[in-house]
């Protein structure tokens, strides 16, 4: 199959990427500052916060604010995560374009993650379904660990498969394929999306793919190769999962977006403002930028305290 034309981005920083970040809370103004210059690099689908237990993420307690703080921009989506009802009540109520809720492939995962079964967390998801139909929100719905599970290893493509297609049977719009710990490698990719796309439209699909092996960029060539045309990205690399040990987080926007314009693909992204904004995320945090487009373009690998 050829390569797509256009592939959409979905930027995770403000959620994915900074959900995890150690030491003191982040600031609303922070979060604010950086979905609005993402914005502004051209990205159209943000995942600008999580409507979790604080007691779980303190770093998302301020998805209201970061919501109500924002200056938004015709055209963009504006997404957040939602792993219950009540969640959804307030994402709702905070004005979220889009939500989304997630699940797992390996059962050891969801256990240790969300403590309940794949089945009891589908099943949850139900009440979030119905009340989003009512209200007219679009539901994306993630499945992560698709090429690997700390626990339990290798997953098998057709766990995968049943997951992705018990979301979509729920009417979840869009499936995002999480490789979770990062340890997939090309072909493992291709077979575990031949076993998916038997059961969930190509369009439907999309790739959300961590580096910690550094096979991230390799990965997503293998599954564009075959048609997919979303890819899930956070700026500088930030990111990672608790429940993942040594896993790095997702695979640097830049890099992705370096790779796209390399194969002639169009995303309406613009990789001098995303470098930009990746590297005064990255001081703002006071940490390393994870991108090597990032490090190569601005020259700094690094930043002090």
């Amino acid at each position: 199959m050829a390569f797509p034309k256009h592939v959409r981005l979905v930027e995770m920083s403000p959620r994915d990427g900074l959900q995890n970040e150690p030491g003191d809370v982040i600031a609303t103004a922070v979060k604010t500052g950086l979905i609005e210059r993402l914005a502004d690099c051209g990205l159209s689908h943000i995942e600008a916060a999580s409507f979790v237990s604080p007691k779980w993420v303190p770093q998302m307690a301020d998805g209201a604010e970061v919501m109500a703080g924002i200056k938004r921009r015709s055209g963009v989506r504006y997404s957040v995560l939602t792993p219950n009802l009540k969640g959804f009540e307030n994402a709702l109520a905070a004005g979220a374009d889009e939500v989304a809720v997630f699940g797992a492939a390996s059962e050891s995962f969801s256990q240790k993650n969300i403590n309940c079964s794949v089945a009891e967390s589908l099943e949850r998801f139900q009440p979030v379904m119905e009340a989003a139909q009512k209200a007219g929100i679009q539901v994306r719905g993630y499945v992560s660990t698709v090429l690997g599970c700390p626990y339990e290893g290798d997953i098998a493509p057709e766990k995968v498969a049943s997951v992705a297609r018990a979301l979509l049977d729920m009417g979840c719009y869009e499936i995002s394929l999480g490789d979770t710990i990062g340890t997939g490698t090309p072909l493992k990719a291709k077979r575990m999306l031949e076993a998916v796309a038997k059961h969930v439209p190509m369009e439907r699909l999309a790739a959300h793919f961590h580096d910690t092996y550094g096979q991230a960029l390799a990965n997503l060539y293998a599954v564009i190769e075959e048609g997919v045309a979303v890819i899930d990205s956070s700026v500088a690399g930030l990111g990672g999962c608790p429940y993942a040990k040594g896993a790095s987080g997702n695979v640097a926007t830049e890099d992705v977006l370096y790779l796209l314009n390399g194969l002639g693909i169009k995303t309406g992204v613009d990789l001098d403002k995303l470098v930009a904004t990746g590297d005064w995320i990255s001081q703002q945090l006071k940490r390393r930028n994870g991108s090597k487009v990032g490090q190569a373009l601005s020259g700094s690998t690094t930043h002090s305290a």
